[in-house]
């Protein structure tokens, strides 16, 4: 199983290039354990967020947002986005729409 990620700025309607995503999978204890993390490239993906063989269970994407507003001179109403959600089998990909005061996301193919 793998994730893969698509953030797009709906404020410029153009890809969020240079924005660091970390994958986190809950672990039976509870806590959070990170399994892979990248940079989007020029087209606002990351095809692959880990090399890591993922098992079903609850992941976190967390989008570090601040530094890819603070390059475009804005101040960051929302520092991270946190997405949480459960991986089952297969390929999941998941986009993020971004603008500098909302955000959405979807279960993507």
């Amino acid at each position: 199983m793998s994730i893969s990620t698509h953030v797009l700025d709906t404020a410029r309607g153009t890809p969020a290039a240079g924005l660091g995503v970390t994958l986190h999978r809950r672990e039976p204890n509870g806590d959070w354990k990170e399994v892979g993390s990248a940079v989007t490239d020029s087209d606002g993906r990351i095809r692959e967020l880990t090399e890591e063989e993922l098992e079903p269970g609850e992941y976190r994407l967390e989008f570090d947002t601040r530094p890819y507003f603070e390059r475009s001179g804005l101040s960051a109403f929302y520092p991270a986005v946190s997405v949480i959600f459960n991986l089952e089998d297969g390929h999941l990909h998941l986009p993020l729409l971004l603008s500098p005061f909302g955000y959405s996301t979807y279960k993507g193919q």
